[in-house]
Parts: C-alpha cells; sequence; structure tokens
C-alpha cells in the first residue's frame, strides 16, 4: 500500500505542475513550497518505474537466467504499451511534456541490468549521476545544441534518460532489497533526506558562487530560462528583470534580447560567416559547461538536481512506506489513485484538454488542480471498490502477457 500511496503523491504533483499556478520553490519561504512539484514529482515517478519493475521481474531475487526471455519480452510489452499511451496523450495536443512515453522507454532500458545485484545498481547510479551531467552538458555544447528527436530523448530533453536512469536503478535497487521491509523504508527515508540536504544545499551553494546564469548572448539568454512541466521555456513576467533588454512581440510569444545585440532573431549570413570555433566561443563555453553541471533547478539535469531531488523522491517513498500502516484507512483514497498510475495521468491530461478549450489549451489554477484531484480521488476509489484495476492498467498487463505468448515464454509475473 505505501508504493501506491507514493505513486498517488507523485500523480497528484505532476497534476499541479501542469494545472496549478505554483511560485519557484524557495525552502526558507513556506508560502512557495507548493513549487515543490516541478521536477521533483516526475522524479518520484521514475524511482517508482525502478520499483516496478523489481516487483515483475522476481522482487527481492533476480529473474534465473532461463526466466529472462519472458521476463524481457513481457517487459517490452509493457513498456511499448505504456508508450503508445504516451503518443496518443501526446497527440491530445495540450502541451504538456508527457512522461509515459519516456516512461515506456524505461521498461527497455532496464533489462541489461535486471539481473544485477543492489549494491552494483546504487553504485552505477552514482556514477551516472556523477559523469552524466558534465558529459551531457560538454556534448550539448560541443554540438552547439543540436536538437532532434534521438538527442532530446538521450541528452538535452526534458527526461534524457542518459541521467533519469540514475533514478530507475536506485528504484530497482531498492525493490530488489524489498521494499516493504520495515528498515528498508527507515534507510530510504534516511538516506534520502541526507541527499536532498546535501544536493540543494551544495547546490545553492555553486550557484552563488558562479553568481548568475550562463552567458550574455541572445543564444545563452534564450537558453537560460526554466523549462516547465509542460514542456514550454519561460519564467513568470514579473519574475523577469528587463532593464537594459529589448522584447519582440509575437502573437503569444515575447521574445527579449539585450539592448546592444540588436536583434533577437540570429542572422544567417553572420552565422555562416563564423567558423565552428567562432561559434563555440561565443556560447560561453566554460561558464555553459559549468553552470549545467552545478544547477539545482528543475529539469536541469546537474548533479545538484539529481542528488537533491532524488534524495527528496526517496525520503518521500520512505514516508510513504511507513505510513503506510498506521494510516492505512485515512489514506485508502490516495492508494486508489496510485493504484492506478497511467489511468489517473492519462485522465488529467483530458481534463486539460477539456478546461482548457482544446488544443494547446493552457489551465494555471490551484482550483482547478483542487478539483481535478478530489475528482480523481473519488473516480479512482470507487472504481477500485467495484473493479480493481484500473483500465489502462489492465491494458498494460495483456499486452505484456501477449508479447511473451507467441512464443510460449513464461515470465515471473505479468502485473
Amino acid at each position: 500500500m505505501g508504493l501506491d500511496i507514493a505513486r498517488g503523491l507523485a500523480v497528484i504533483g505532476m497534476i499541479g505542475a501542469h494545472m496549478g499556478s505554483t511560485p519557484d520553490l524557495m525552502w526558507s519561504d513556506p508560502q512557495t513550497w507548493a513549487g515543490v512539484v516541478h521536477g521533483r514529482s516526475a522524479i518520484l515517478f521514475a524511482v517508482l518505474a525502478g520499483v516496478s519493475i523489481a516487483l515483475v521481474t522476481g522482487r527481492t531475487v533476480p529473474p534465473a537466467p532461463e526466466e529472462l526471455p519472458g521476463v524481457r519480452l513481457r517487459l517490452i510489452g509493457r513498456g511499448a504499451a505504456i508508450f503508445a499511451i504516451g503518443v496518443a496523450l501526446e497527440l491530445l495536443g495540450t502541451g504538456v511534456a508527457v512522461i509515459l512515453t519516456f516512461y515506456g522507454v524505461l521498461y527497455v532500458a532496464a533489462i541489461p541490468v535486471l539481473r544485477w545485484s543492489p549494491r552494483r545498481l546504487f553504485l552505477a547510479a552514482a556514477g551516472l549521476a556523477l559523469l552524466g551531467p558534465p558529459v551531457l552538458a560538454a556534448i550539448q555544447l560541443l554540438s552547439l545544441y543540436a536538437t532532434g528527436p534521438g538527442t532530446d530523448l538521450v541528452v538535452s530533453g526534458v527526461y534524457p534518460i542518459t541521467v533519469w536512469l540514475v533514478f530507475v536503478l536506485v528504484g530497482l535497487g531498492l525493490g530488489r532489497l524489498g521494499v516493504d521491509r520495515m528498515r528498508i523504508a527507515v534507510v530510504s527515508l534516511l538516506a534520502g533526506v541526507v541527499l536532498a540536504a546535501l544536493g540543494y544545499g551544495l547546490g545553492a551553494a555553486a550557484e552563488h558562487i558562479v553568481d548568475g546564469e550562463p552567458g550574455d548572448s541572445a543564444w545563452s539568454s534564450s537558453s537560460s530560462f526554466a523549462s516547465l512541466e509542460d514542456g514550454t521555456w519561460g519564467v513568470p513576467a514579473d519574475e523577469v528583470d528587463l532593464d537594459g533588454y529589448v522584447c519582440d512581440v509575437e502573437e503569444e510569444w515575447v521574445g527579449c534580447y539585450p539592448e546592444e545585440t540588436g536583434s533577437s532573431s540570429v542572422d544567417e549570413e553572420m552565422w555562416e560567416e563564423l567558423s565552428y570555433w567562432e561559434q563555440l566561443r561565443d556560447s560561453d563555453p566554460w561558464k555553459s559547461l559549468l553552470w549545467s553541471t552545478i544547477s539545482v533547478q528543475p529539469h536541469s539535469g546537474g548533479i545538484p538536481e539529481i542528488a537533491g531531488s532524488g534524495g527528496f523522491a526517496l525520503a518521500a517513498l520512505g514516508g510513504c512506506l511507513l505510513l503506510a500502516r498506521p494510516g492505512r484507512w485515512l489514506l485508502i483514497p490516495l492508494a486508489a489513485l496510485g493504484s492506478m498510475p497511467l489511468t489517473a495521468y492519462a485522465a488529467h491530461i483530458v481534463i486539460i484538454l477539456v478546461v482548457g478549450g482544446g488544443p494547446m489549451g493552457f489551465v494555471n489554477s490551484n482550483a482547478t488542480w483542487g478539483w481535478s484531484t478530489l475528482g480523481l480521488l473519488v473516480a479512482t476509489t470507487v472504481w477500485a471498490l467495484l473493479w480493481g484495476r484500473g483500465p489502462l492498467e489492465r491494458l498494460v498487463g495483456r499486452s505484456a502477457g501477449a508479447m511473451a505468448a507467441p512464443r510460449g515464454v513464461e515470465g515471473v509475473r505479468s502485473d
């Protein structure tokens, strides 16, 4: 039940990130604490993905070699179904950076490590957390911030799998240790608190030392805006100091640049005349590389963010596991919501489509966040009492079983 409670919190957090009007989080100001939903909800979801993979592949006992073919096929079937659901939600055109496509890929990406020990999983996660951010930042810099479907998935997107695999490895390691054990729940809570304190503390100190955002050019100024959960880039207008900047307005978008640059649009002829090394130099490479590595902002992929937000996810998971028994009856609606996270997540995307007035509609209301959450809590509780598993969860389970069935290979579990 504790895992379902944690999933429920993750879903509510992502609903808030996509619907709510939440400020930038400052731990010293309780009035901004609602901003905790940004980035951290998705990371908790990723950690829980790792735990789920452990649960469907033998729990604390890794699958035996003879079981691996069936287990792999079931994970591929599960991942493919989740990916397809994510694509369908993206086609609704809400502008939300749907996590399910990435979530589905994670099930396939975890296949090579299914038989790893918890110790090896944690060491791999630590290595990726420390080496991934500077390597990815260097790749982006050397490619002059090239983009594309592949690079967005692996290097520079909202959910770059190279970095986010850290959270899956940690969740898989916890699942192998046994998340239903009281000792593991306590260790998760304490380790999470320590990691969060270290990550956020060191990140804040490092950002203060660097004192500013990378670069002063029009190119780097645009890249310094924080990535929002809905996949857009920007910050609230009342939090931007535009002194010395000129802004161009085009329909619903505003582009600002330092007044001395003369234009926010890149002159193609000018860039054609610059060599690769001149363009690299003008992008302020060392500061850009440093900032990308030390950032603690949501979805920045910096080392402090991975440690801090990853620690926050571990602490939240540990707390939910510990509260599951004493708060069992009070937390049933939250657990019901978390028992069908795919269904609830898809439902909130549909709500955004309807309330926002159609594709590319925008919802920015804490009241809508609250009413949507309440409605989903009631609906999922009633569904769980009457029919058990959620509809999309049933679909994913059938897909996993169907993938292994043609070859007659049995996996560990199908749900």
